[in-house]
């Protein structure tokens, strides 16, 4: 029997839920861990949180490793978002992953209508090897800028309740282009694995071992773009997150430039990236400057 827990205060499960997130950002992203420990809590818990979702849908679409078919890939991905559904409606779940995600949705206010358009394009890796301009940036709504727009529900969960959805409405924007230029920066960065690992192109008309100087720049123009409007917009985050986010947004930045001085052939054949010492001087400069 449970006695004098307060209704509101965290687990043991709940916290061992947390951990498992945090360790996820550790093992499986670098440069992610590294901006989110800028976070204040609770938002870091809440980001790692939707992280930790977002990569555990990610192995059951990509993961070699899964000795599964496609149509076994899709069962699985269903049962996941449908666990999803029901944690975040009772605050529980089995899975430590969806637990620590609900409980994220639960405080913030992350509802289906940003959780349904990232299964939707999770699903879409299943079902499609190629993008039009349509399908593509349908694809990167749900795959990204719905991810966006939870870490900005995160972002101002603490913000006063009668100016927070004004807010939120407010930095939209922002929130929606950053993640499509993270997103996007990706795409560049992979695209010889996606096509010759996972069977995908997402840019429509580019042949990767085929790709031009030419290509990669509109390409770029475009996530440059992207990341210019978000950077506007990252001066009004709280404190909490504001470092974070800059960080964040300088190393997807760094990896943009660097992907514009290395020759388009090289792209199209090996993974490009910002090298260690690179990385820690973004994230040191972020730690410095990035809060005002």
């Amino acid at each position: 029997m449970r006695t004098g827990t307060r209704h509101d205060a965290p687990s043991l499960y709940d916290s061992a839920a947390d951990h498992a997130t945090a360790q996820i950002v550790e093992d499986y992203s670098t440069s992610f861990s590294r901006a989110c420990r800028l976070l204040a809590e609770p938002v870091r818990t809440h980001v790692r949180s939707i992280y930790g979702l977002v990569r555990l849908a990610d192995e059951i679409v990509d993961a070699e490793s899964l000795d599964l078919t496609p149509a076994e890939r899709a069962t699985q991905l269903s049962d996941l978002e449908a666990e999803t559904a029901h944690a975040m409606a009772r605050g529980f779940s089995t899975n430590l992953v969806v637990h620590s995600f609900a409980r994220t949705t639960r405080a913030c206010g992350i509802d289906a209508t940003l959780v349904t358009p990232f299964f939707a394009s999770m699903r879409t890796d299943l079902e499609r090897s190629e993008h039009d301009a349509g399908s593509l940036d349908t694809y990167v709504y749900g795959s990204a800028e719905v991810v966006g727009l939870m870490c900005l529900r995160a972002f101002l969960a603490d913000e006063d309740p009668a100016t927070r959805d004004a807010r939120y409405t407010e930095l939209l924007p922002g929130a929606r282009r950053l993640g499509a230029a993270f997103q996007k920066v990706n795409f560049l960065r992979d695209i010889a694995a996606d096509h010759d690992t996972l069977g995908r192109t997402y840019f429509p008309g580019v042949v990767p071992a085929e790709l031009t100087e030419a290509q990669r720049d509109v390409l770029l123009d475009d996530i440059d773009a992207d990341l210019a409007a978000a950077a506007l917009a990252i001066a009004e985050l709280p404190a909490s997150s504001r470092r974070a986010v800059r960080c964040a947004h300088d190393l997807f930045a760094a990896l943009s430039h660097r992907l514009r001085a290395t020759p388009a052939a090289e792209i199209g054949t090996r993974r490009i990236r910002v090298s260690t010492p690179a990385k820690a001087r973004i994230v040191l400069r972020a730690m410095l400057t990035g809060a005002r």
